[in-house]
């Protein structure tokens, strides 16, 4: 496909998806924003991202840049989520957990239109992650599996 057709095709979706969600950069933002206030309130979730996150600015700013990517086809993020998701001693309740405020975050800051288009590809990133951290650890994950919890030396999760 040639670029200016692949282009034209991306405007496209795009417009399609502002049109029918009411999506934007402002709303993105408000969600990130929203999202990660509730993590780093949560006793089960905040002590793994505050363990490892010291300036909560630029992971917001690059968590902005990642829902931009996905919503508004922008191409901003530049990461590579996996490699940093795949050492966390994280367990399949700890996915349902962030997916549980993630949702409820997006029912509360946008229209529904919008919190069903981010919450489906919530869910897929969960999948994808939880899949390829348990790949990172030797586990191979059946259908309806979950990521088992890691020990850590403490004995604790």
């Amino acid at each position: 496909m040639p670029l200016d057709e692949a282009a034209s095709r991306r405007t496209k979706i795009v417009e399609a998806v502002e049109r029918d969600t009411g999506i934007d950069e402002a709303m993105v933002a408000r969600l990130v924003h929203g999202f990660y206030d509730r993590v780093r309130a949560d006793e089960v979730l905040a002590p793994i991202f505050n363990a490892r996150i010291a300036d909560w600015g630029p992971h917001l700013e690059r968590m902005c840049d990642f829902w931009s990517s996905i919503a508004l086809m922008t191409g901003r993020y530049h990461g590579q989520p996996m490699r940093m998701h795949a050492p966390l001693p994280v367990s399949g309740s700890h996915f349902d957990r962030w997916l549980d405020l993630f949702r409820e975050t997006a029912a509360e800051i946008c229209p529904p239109e919008a919190a069903a288009f981010f919450v489906s590809r919530a869910e897929r990133i969960a999948e994808s992650l939880e899949l390829g951290i348990a790949g990172a650890r030797g586990e191979m994950l059946r259908r309806g599996e979950r990521l088992r919890p890691v020990e850590l030396a403490d004995g604790g999760e």
